[in-house]
């Protein structure tokens, strides 16, 4: 089932289309990240099988989880390549958030 891959393109293709600029992409692929890495933080260590199956079902454990999932190979390294690129840049945002905010 590819609800997770449609979900995940939807979501980004919305922010493209609404704020149009790059870092707001760089800024929700980050959020997303983060959020799906939280969820299965909380599968993990919450002991409740209801909500680790619910969780497990529904939720991907991260983006890269995604891209493994639904690609191999050579697509894979370069999908990859592209998402560590794409962090790369939400680490130079936020440091240049952070210096500027010093000031």
């Amino acid at each position: 089932m590819y609800i997770d891959l449609v979900v995940l393109i939807v979501l980004l293709l919305l922010v493209l289309f609404f704020f149009r600029r790059f870092s707001s992409f760089v800024y929700a692929v980050a959020i997303v990240d983060i959020f799906l890495r939280i969820v299965t933080f909380i599968k993990d260590n919450v002991p409740v099988p209801e909500l680790q199956a619910l969780i497990g079902k529904y939720c991907p454990s991260s983006i890269p989880a995604i891209i493994g999932k639904y690609s191999n190979g050579i697509f894979y390294t370069i999908l990859m390549w592209i998402f560590v690129f794409i962090y790369m840049c939400f680490l130079f945002y936020i440091v240049r958030i952070f210096i500027h905010k010093k000031k």
